[in-house]
């Protein structure tokens, strides 16, 4: 064999919800939030390639490990993020994520067109509702 390294690519377009779908997440909490899930992620293990949301919702798109499992790395994200949005006191209000995520395998070929599609999310959002994108996915991937 040329080259005998493990090449596993595990790439998943998370998205999660803020509980009960309320408009918490204001543009300026999204910009420190969506960092502080970026550095939190990093410095336990997890790799988040883009991260991006609107204001009741968020999308990463994830680079799992071999021996990581999305259960517990959904878990750390969402746990980690809503903690630190309470002990900071960014909102009024205490802050939970719904209990559901929906989450998307990606081949290494749709990485970049799914990366770029986290990117746009405000854009996106303006002509559509939640409910109207995750029937897309849905309809795409069954």
């Amino acid at each position: 064999m040329a080259d005998a390294k493990n090449k596993i690519f595990i790439f998943i377009h998370a998205i999660w919800f803020v509980r009960d779908l309320n408009k918490q997440l204001s543009n300026p909490i999204r910009k420190v939030l969506f960092s502080h899930i970026e550095k939190d992620s990093a410095s336990n293990g997890i790799r988040i390639l883009e991260v991006n949301g609107s204001d009741d919702h968020v999308h990463a798109l994830v680079q799992l490990l071999p021996a990581q499992n999305l259960a517990q790395v959904m878990n750390r994200m969402r746990t980690s993020s809503a903690e630190w949005l309470n002990e900071t006191k960014f909102l009024k209000e205490e802050f939970a994520w719904s209990e559901e995520f929906a989450a998307y395998s990606v081949s290494p070929t749709g990485v970049k067109s799914v990366a770029d599609y986290i990117r746009r999310q405000e854009e996106h959002h303006r002509t559509k509702s939640l409910a109207d994108e995750l029937k897309i996915f849905d309809d795409y991937h069954f």
